[in-house]
């Protein structure tokens, strides 16, 4: 007989986030060391055909500077970000239903999930499960996680949940990965991800398909319940245990998680407009404006192209970074943190007409430590 899943983790003992707003169906690792120095990782990577998953950069603390930078972000998108977050939890519950379960992609999905759930309790008197589990590209979902949602829940009502879109990536091994499941199983999950901005245009449950700063994609752990990006390493996780992460408890003193939370929900009352978007299909024009940038830039490989404001920070935070391309005309708000990640690395800033994304993070294709293909291995120029 099959052993039931593991219970999901909650706070306090695991993250910072109330334990009603997320149970989080990871394998703690706190007390494992899976962090390593940026090159020093990358090296590993490329050497020994280490995948990316299998350990953690160190957490970049950000200084008085760029942590007032962060929070002049927040209060000037938190009215933007409350409507993305009204119009999504709306369209979610008109087509999926008031009993859906909301299942975040840890861990830059989580605030949004727990940010839903919010929405649905203060507009509709709604108490929705939230779930948070790991995906990792190349490697997929975990189907740990999904069995534990089949166990509690019906899968029809599973809704997944992002952050935004960049090139479509993580929707693509998000549907590749519940279509496995399914053939293995008899149990399907709807693949469709609901984010709050899908610059990249491959999902059709979004707030908006506009580039624009949302200010979680500012910070990591510090904004995202104290927990790491998630981890997937053989040796030390078994068939019975979920991916891994860890709770960095001792960042309590700089964690705004709940802070983020509290200013975004503020801005629920003057929401006045949760309208669906018109236009909705899927067409992947993101991927497409990627393919002419690799050919422009003579890069060879997609996966080091990572468009939009969210994913050119995480380049500029944890990897190593060749240039970044800037819209011509982009609005600064969505703009400031980027470009001064960029000076302090001494990154090269471009400004390109007709972006179609308001910024694009070029990952470096020639010093190929942080450059990762599309199966989290080494890329071989």
């Amino acid at each position: 007989m099959t052993p039931p899943s593991p219970a999901p983790l909650r706070g306090p003992t695991f993250g910072s986030y109330a334990p009603e707003d997320v149970g989080w169906l990871l394998t703690d690792l706190s007390d494992v060391a899976l962090e390593a120095p940026t090159e020093e990782r990358e090296e590993a990577i490329q050497s020994g055909g280490a995948h990316y998953a299998e350990s953690l950069p160190h957490e970049y603390q950000p200084d008085a500077a760029y942590l007032e930078l962060y929070r002049s972000a927040l209060a000037a998108t938190a009215p933007r970000l409350a409507r993305a977050v009204g119009t999504v939890t709306e369209m979610v519950l008109r087509e999926r239903g008031a009993d859906v379960v909301l299942v975040s992609l840890a861990r830059a999905g989580t605030p949004v999930g727990v940010l839903l759930r919010r929405w649905a309790a203060w507009a509709h008197g709604l108490d929705l499960p939230h779930y948070a589990l790991s995906i990792v590209r190349g490697r997929g979902i975990d189907q740990l996680a999904l069995r534990h949602l089949a166990e509690h829940h019906d899968p029809a009502r599973v809704v997944f949940v992002d952050g935004w879109t960049g090139k479509g990536a993580i929707a693509a091994e998000l549907a590749a990965a519940v279509a496995e499941h399914e053939r293995d199983t008899g149990v399907r999950f709807d693949p469709d991800l609901a984010v709050l901005a899908d610059p990249g245009r491959c999902v059709t449950t979004f707030g908006t398909r506009d580039d624009w700063l949302i200010a979680s994609a500012c910070l990591n752990s510090t904004v995202s319940g104290l927990v790491s990006r998630t981890v997937l390493n053989p040796r030390l996780l078994g068939p019975g245990q979920y991916h891994g992460a860890k709770f960095y408890a001792h960042l309590a003193e700089s964690d705004v998680s709940n802070d983020f939370l509290d200013v975004v929900t503020a801005e629920f009352p003057r929401v006045s407009d949760t309208t669906a978007p018109p236009e909705r299909a899927a067409d992947h024009a993101g991927q497409a404006a990627i393919e002419r940038i690799v050919e422009a830039y003579g890069i060879g490989d997609a996966n080091l192209v990572k468009p939009g404001v969210g994913e050119t920070t995480r380049v500029l935070l944890r990897r190593v970074p060749w240039r970044v391309l800037v819209r011509s005309g982009a609005p600064t708000a969505d703009l400031a943190h980027v470009l001064l990640l960029a000076q302090r690395r001494g990154v090269p800033v471009e400004e390109v007409v007709g972006l179609p994304y308001t910024c694009v993070g070029l990952i470096h294709p020639r010093y190929t430590r942080a450059a990762t293909g599309a199966d989290g291995l080494a890329v071989a120029l």
